[in-house]
């Protein structure tokens, strides 16, 4: 796993896993050497030269270089370290016509590699007795304000520069030998985060990686975030939700780079930066994913996302071949053409949370034909009508009955007359502790047949906050604990509904706090 500098002292524990592995004469080779993503809030083991340097936060904790007047250096790790790959994620926020980057081999504030940032270009430096020159450079659009992961090897004599894990300069050199890893602005200002070091390739290949040889390092997910609801049962051969955990981690910021990382097989995390524009309107999302936004403002418009085999009605059980294991976070949906997230063909164990999604066309989440074991959770949804889609018609009982087995938690529902959400069949469908603000038409519609248990929800001027008789056939509610407030009425329940409780432990906070839990939670920039 990752060294980590929290709650050690860095110098140390960087220096004492340096000894381990590259005193090993490479036998360790691959393994990781360094990370800080100052989440600790401080820069403990790091030495600066020039610059305002501060952890801050930008999406999550991050080091901050301000100051534009002069050459800034930040340097961590072990002056022994020779064959390594240094990597961070750099968002310039002021370039003045000079540059930003990540530096490797550190003998001194005036001698190291670096691969330099300046806007369009990307180019490998030395700098010797405080001296910069040119050794290389490359195309590589990485504009103010916009994050990219940048990684720079060094490995014998051959550096290699790499920017959203494609190679875009490369050269050799033998000045430097060995030495720390480093940050890098020169009269401009940027913010750093997630900074690591690994054991660089003794040979890196010659050409621009595919998408089966990913650069990025490995999403180890030492400290998985927990899964409350459906999502975390043991069913149907997968033991909980996970998504790409134990594969790569890949940051892309562009249509053609997302595209194939969706659809490339085998575990992935996929880090989305900035907001990308797809063609609608739904792409195919495989088995063992997580997609998950960087900051607060980033995500897809233009196209939604399917998770899902293609439409089969002679298909009346859980295929072998279901997609599963899928995690979507704390991205932004915006003007998809179709739906924002659709679920289908019994495809299972589906994470959707902290997403912020509106304006679509269709459904934001609509989850159907047989599709089962999945949690929605602290999203919050706005300017649409119909939300989220629960079992798509009422003649699918031969794929739905028996399956649709879904939790929403803590979801903000603001505004959204209908489908918060609208269900049939499954059961049990559990909702609890979601807010639902001035929803004109209904909260909750549970019909055909569906049990759900309504629980420890706010609904404040909501036309009818739920329904058994809503439209088409009947469904079962058991409601409990439920706040109303202002215009709000509660509606019709019946019937008797399988309890969750018999699938997953939870526990359902009072009403009366559950407002400004979600207020304060839902949606992105919060994880």
């Amino acid at each position: 796993m990752p060294i980590s500098s929290r709650g050690v002292g860095a110098a140390a524990a960087v220096t004492l896993v340096a000894a381990v592995v590259v005193g090993a004469a490479g036998a360790a080779l691959g393994a990781p050497l360094f990370a800080d993503d100052f989440e600790d809030g401080n820069t403990n083991g790091w030495s600066k030269s020039g610059g305002s340097w501060s952890v801050v936060t930008d999406g999550s904790r991050a080091l901050r270089q301000a100051g534009t007047s002069s050459d800034a250096r930040a340097f961590a790790g072990a002056s022994t370290w020779t064959d390594y790959a240094v990597q961070a994620r750099v968002r310039p926020i002021a370039y003045n016509g000079q540059s930003v980057g990540v530096i490797a081999r550190a003998q001194s504030s005036g001698n190291y590699y670096a691969l330099a940032l300046t806007g369009g270009q990307a180019r490998l430096v030395k700098r010797v007795g405080g001296t910069t020159s040119t050794i290389a450079t490359g195309v590589a659009s990485v504009p103010a304000g916009t994050w990219a992961t940048v990684r720079l090897e060094v490995a014998g004599a051959t550096l290699r520069g790499l920017v959203d894990g494609a190679q875009v300069v490369t050269a050799t050199d033998t000045t430097f030998t060995a030495g720390r890893l480093g940050l890098l602005t020169t009269y401009a200002s940027a913010t750093f985060d997630d900074v690591t070091a690994d054991t660089a390739p003794g040979a890196p290949p010659s050409s621009s990686p595919t998408p089966s040889q990913p650069t990025d390092p490995p999403g180890e997910c030492t400290d998985p975030p927990v899964v409350v609801g459906f999502a975390a049962v043991n069913a149907w051969g997968q033991n909980g939700t996970t998504g790409g955990c134990g594969g790569p981690t890949v940051t892309v910021g562009d249509a053609t780079a997302f595209l194939a990382a969706i659809a490339r097989p085998g575990p992935l995390i996929i880090r989305v930066n900035g907001v990308i524009t797809l063609p609608g309107p739904m792409h195919d999302v495989t088995s063992d994913k997580t997609i998950l936004g960087i900051g607060a403002a980033s995500g897809l418009t233009g196209g939604g996302l399917n998770i899902g085999l293609p439409v089969d009605d002679a298909v009346t059980a859980p295929p072998a071949d279901a997609v599963h294991n899928v995690i979507i976070r704390n991205l932004v949906f915006t003007g998809t053409p179709d739906d924002a997230i659709n679920v289908q063909m019994f495809s299972h164990h589906v994470w959707i949370d902290h997403n912020d999604l509106s304006r679509g066309y269709d459904g934001l989440v609509d989850i159907k034909r047989g599709s089962s074991y999945v949690t929605v959770s602290w999203n919050h949804t706005h300017h649409h009508t119909k939300n989220m889609l629960l079992g798509h018609d009422d003649g699918n009982g031969a794929q739905d009955t028996g399956q649709l087995k879904v939790t929403y938690h803590h979801n903000f529902f603001d505004r959204t007359p209908q489908r918060n959400p609208r269900v049939r069949f499954g059961e049990p469908v559990h909702v609890f502790n979601n807010y639902f603000l001035y929803n004109t038409d209904i909260g909750v519609a549970c019909q055909a047949s569906a049990g759900c248990v309504i629980e420890h929800n706010v609904f404040e001027d909501t036309e009818e906050a739920y329904a058994i008789d809503y439209a088409g056939p009947k469904g079962r509610i058991v409601a409990r604990g439920n706040l109303f407030i202002g215009e709000s009425a509660p509606g019709t329940i019946g019937g008797t509904v399988q309890e969750p409780g018999t699938y997953y432990g939870y526990t359902a906070q009072s009403a009366d706090t559950v407002k400004a839990a979600v207020l304060a939670g839902a949606g992105t920039g919060h994880i």
